[in-house]
């Protein structure tokens, strides 16, 4: 039976372990919580738990690779280079979701020596984004045309029932990797014009976006659009915009929040203060009246939906910030967590969206491609079932010897998406794709 080192047990590690269980492999599930990865292996008799921390158990890590056939990195990202080396040391093949890093990609060459795979980006988003888009990129070449415009969006959000809340979100994924993703400077090209967004602007430039059958969103880029120009080798493109969505509400509010200083990640004490102290030393107000204060001094009326849903977050409170903390955003993170769960039998919902514009010698064609997908009540959520499930694919493959790739990858080849998707359909995470021309 070949075995599987998964590192980490977090929001979207079971299906990864469940998938491969099923699928004959052993799973060894390595967490600093033991707890959470006995809840993961439930049910699954080629499965074990086992203690770990990657920031000190050095020695374990290089026994428990040493001990199986592949290598997974569900961990924080800023791991996995750490887990990639000794992997490769080992010569074991090793995935992640996670987008490739300088760090990580400065393994090539030792990947491509040890005769190894460390395949990332197979998750959702990115992962499933890349796929999807790569699949119908290549059917435009394929017939001899030229994609002159992409954009690409995803959000993971409550699904409809579940969107109770008036910052119309809830977690599925880090609140400080989601709060972080606001601090990014973006850059994109849109009708041959070159767009740089610097982070303080960033939900100052969002856009309202249909998305078919689902209504309106608001969109805002993503970091570094332009590069995947080159990785999806359309240099022909006048547009390349890959971004989030949101519910209604979200980038105005965020805006607001960023510039009061809430997302500043400088270490501080919060020794004795309240988050009301917290949110008038940074508006530098000795104002009884919080809420009044910060609505001043942000330029919004006292009754604006904003102010609302920053006193339903409970920054204007009179509570202690807990003693854990140590920046602001961590701060908001923990009022996030707290207020942002998704109660029992409650569904999330991914929801992607491209949009191409095709030119052809003798035609000009409009091509969308369109994901929802719904978490189980009670059931894995949508987003650990996209995240999780691709690399699961991808992992079965690598050890039945269907991927023969080796050094640094992403999912964007035929050999890799074609295969996942079509076993995501099967697992009912199906793409709508439509064509109009134009």
């Amino acid at each position: 039976m070949k075995k599987i080192l998964c590192l980490g047990a977090g929001l979207v590690a079971r299906p990864y372990v469940q998938y491969l269980c099923k699928h004959g492999f052993h799973v060894t599930v390595a967490s600093r919580t033991k707890s959470k990865a006995k809840r993961l292996i439930e049910g699954c008799n080629s499965a074990e738990a086992v203690v770990f921390d990657i920031k000190k158990d050095d020695s374990l890590l290089d026994k428990l690779t040493a001990q199986v056939d592949l290598v997974c990195s569900l961990l924080p990202y800023t791991y996995h280079t750490k887990a990639a080396k000794v992997a490769i040391r080992h010569t074991k093949p090793f995935c992640t979701t996670s987008y490739i890093s300088n760090e990580m990609l400065a393994l090539e060459t030792k990947a491509k020596n040890a005769g190894i795979l460390l395949l990332n980006e197979c998750g959702v988003d990115p992962g499933i984004d890349h796929m999807s888009a790569m699949k119908i990129i290549d059917h435009i070449h394929e017939q001899g045309g030229n994609v002159v415009s992409f954009t690409s969006f995803t959000g993971g959000l409550p699904a409809p029932e579940a969107n109770d809340n008036p910052f119309g979100y809830k977690l599925s994924w880090s609140p400080r990797g989601v709060l972080l993703a606001g601090r990014n400077d973006a850059h994109f090209l849109r009708d041959d014009k070159d767009v740089k967004i610097p982070g303080s602007d960033l939900f100052d430039n969002y856009e309202l976006m249909d998305v078919p059958g689902m209504g309106k969103f608001e969109g805002y880029p993503n970091r570094d659009s332009m590069s995947y120009i080159g990785i999806y080798s359309i240099p022909e493109t006048q547009t390349m915009l890959r971004g989030t969505y949101r519910n209604i509400g979200w980038c105005g509010t965020l805006k607001k929040i960023a510039d009061i200083g809430l997302l500043d990640i400088t270490k501080r004490s919060f020794t004795d203060t309240t988050y009301a102290d917290m949110v008038r030393n940074l508006i530098s107000s000795a104002e009884a009246d919080v809420k009044h204060a910060v609505a001043e001094s942000i330029g919004l009326s006292v009754d604006d939906p904003i102010i609302s849903r920053i006193e339903w977050l409970g920054l204007f409170e009179e509570r202690p910030i807990p003693q854990t903390v140590s920046t602001n955003l961590d701060a908001l993170c923990y009022l996030f967590e707290e207020k942002m769960q998704y109660s029992q039998g409650e569904r999330d919902m991914i929801v992607m969206h491209h949009e191409f514009i095709a030119e052809y010698p003798d035609r000009k064609e409009k091509i969308t491609s369109t994901l929802v997908d719904y978490g189980i009540p009670n059931g894995d959520s949508s987003m650990s079932r996209t995240v999780a499930l691709p690399v699961a694919i991808a992992s079965r493959m690598i050890l039945e010897g269907e991927l023969n790739l080796i050094g640094v990858h992403r999912p964007i080849m035929s050999e890799i998406y074609e295969p996942i998707l079509k076993e995501l359909e099967g697992l009912d995470i199906i793409f709508d794709e439509r064509t109009t021309r134009m």
